[in-house]
């Protein structure tokens, strides 16, 4: 049952991620986002990481609640948080933005077509006009090779 609650949430934060994109990170917390979509960033670190901190911090409290008198289930909410930014991290850091020298080429459909919808969203410099805001799961049209 607890690999049932860490797949969920895992799958249920991609929802979680396309409402903070949009709605948070295009709207109130512009200005800790607006560097990401700069062409050129201008240091290694971006005001942008500090996202990363904000969804650390449920995972990590999770942790700490749900270890508590032994495992139960918020340890497994916050694991299924903790992977999907992991995922993240991996798909969205390395793979697209190439912050590391990991996974230079593939020719896997899946990711170029993540690659391709990231573009798009970052085509638009300002918070307005955004479009493509999820990172696992965006429209099938860009799969199309």
């Amino acid at each position: 049952m607890f690999i049932v609650i860490t797949i969920v949430i895992f799958l249920l934060m991609e929802g979680v991620t396309w409402l903070t994109h949009k709605y948070v990170m295009h709207g109130l917390m512009w200005y800790f986002h607006e560097d990401h979509h700069q062409p050129k960033y201008q240091n290694w670190f971006e005001r942008n990481d500090v996202f990363f901190v904000v969804f650390a911090i449920p995972s990590i409290l999770l942790f700490y609640f749900g270890f508590q008198d032994g495992l139960n289930f918020l340890f497994f909410i916050g694991l299924g948080i903790f992977f999907y930014g992991l995922a993240y991290f991996l798909v969205h850091d390395v793979l697209i933005h190439r912050r590391f020298n990991w996974f230079n080429k593939t020719n896997n459909k899946y990711l170029i077509g993540l690659r391709k919808a990231h573009k798009v969203h970052h085509k638009h410099l300002g918070k307005e006009d955004g479009e493509c805001f999820g990172m696992l799961f965006v429209p099938f049209k860009y799969f199309k090779i």
